[in-house]
């Protein structure tokens, strides 16, 4: 392109030359303050959705995955898919606890949990239903040593007791120590409450397995959550139940597990945080190139003096892109900013309506971050472009005719 074509200089003068035109644009820019603020809040309004939308998947995925480990070991009838839709009997539970890999207490006894899982209806701080797991669980403590109790107590064996997750007491009403839990099966008393690293488990209540069994009068489990010897015993493990003709199950590291049902879930917010940001940095992309057009145009005297004065279009260019791009990622980081105060660490629930509820934190992690401001560095590259482009163009004789 003709306009490209500049006076030779060396890189140092390029960067002088550069720098000294970006710095009369700063200098100038109090007399534009109305066009940068409406680039700068644009942009940051959408690095704000775009990350906290982000955040939202974020959180799910470190809740959901977070549940899991590699040295214990998930067994689920085969093709059941999920723990809800698996039934295992008596005699295929003792099957696959006594398999091969399993750890084993100082009592020669399997470190296993034969679990049932349940759903019972609670209601949300603003009285919304909402379908909330309960499970039936045993050896908790041996198996599962995340999960501390808080306050108040471990339920006991054989007692219609419950002991609540933290995110589930801080969601659902009448979850406090001492409260009763009534549904058509049992009257469920809370005696303690638990955290388990902000896991999916801290959505959940826990209560006795057989306990479980005898108010749903149910003859099956849903699941078996076994402690390997280590992560390495689980292809002894699976092996063996495979080759046990009177089983026929799934057998999945905890792990792996979690990370298949987070999967869904964070990769559809991602979705919908690029879609809503995507139509929102389109908009801000246009305004911030009309701003960038006017500043620019309101400027072509002062930059048709600037060029005849020895300073280059490919300087002219890169200083009006270096410009927009610094207020683009001030607009980002407001938006960090403000994403960062409202919602790091925040607590939400999955919708209600029927549906299995579930907490979880919003992580406002450095990869949302990191999206946010590169987002904001293309909308204010690509806004900074063309307006540079047509300054850079613009013959010296018509700039300095321009009022």
């Amino acid at each position: 392109m003709m306009f490209l074509a500049a006076i030779p200089m060396t890189a140092r003068d390029a960067i002088k030359s550069v720098s000294a035109l970006t710095a009369m644009s700063f200098a100038s820019l109090p007399r534009r303050l109305g066009t940068a603020a409406v680039v700068i809040l644009g942009i940051g309004g959408v690095v704000a959705v775009l990350i906290a939308v982000l955040a939202m998947g974020s959180g799910i995925d470190k809740s959901i995955a977070g549940s899991g480990r590699d040295d214990r070991a998930l067994v689920l009838r085969a093709g059941a898919g999920l723990e809800l839709l698996s039934l295992l009997n008596r005699p295929q539970v003792s099957s696959i606890v006594a398999a091969p890999g399993v750890k084993r207490d100082a009592q020669s006894r399997p470190i296993a949990s034969a679990e049932a899982l349940a759903l019972i209806e609670l209601r949300l701080m603003d009285d919304t239903p909402v379908n909330v797991p309960l499970r039936g669980v045993s050896r908790t403590e041996v198996l599962r040593p995340e999960i501390a109790i808080a306050a108040g107590r471990m339920f006991r064996p054989g007692v219609p007791e419950v002991v609540v997750g933290a995110a589930a007491q801080s969601q659902f009403r009448n979850l406090q120590i001492g409260a009763s839990i009534v549904t058509r099966e049992a009257t469920w008393k809370v005696v303690g409450s638990f955290a388990s690293s902000g896991n999916l488990r801290d959505s959940e209540l826990l209560t006795d397995a057989d306990m479980v069994m005898s108010a749903y009068q149910r003859k099956t489990y849903q699941s078996v959550l076994v402690q390997l010897e280590s992560a390495a015993a689980f292809s002894n493990f699976s092996a063996a139940l495979a080759a046990d003709p009177s089983l026929q199950v799934d057998v999945t590291r905890e792990s792996g597990y979690y990370a298949s049902l987070a999967r869904p879930l964070s990769n559809s917010f991602r979705r919908l945080a690029y879609l809503v940001g995507g139509i929102m940095a389109a908009g801000a992309l246009f305004a911030t190139l009309s701003c960038v057009h006017a500043a620019v145009s309101s400027r072509a005297r002062e930059i048709a003096t600037l060029r005849a004065l020895g300073f280059g279009a490919p300087s002219v260019v890169c200083a009006v892109i270096l410009e927009t791009l610094l207020l683009a990622l001030t607009g980002g980081g407001i938006g960090v900013g403000l994403c960062w105060l409202a919602f790091s660490g925040k607590t939400l629930s999955t919708s209600g309506g029927g549906v299995v509820q579930m907490t979880y934190t919003m992580a406002v992690t450095s990869w949302p971050i990191v999206i946010g401001l590169l987002w904001a560095s293309g909308i204010g590259v690509f806004a900074g472009l063309l307006p540079a482009l047509h300054a850079a163009r613009q013959p010296i004789p018509s700039g300095l005719r321009a009022i």
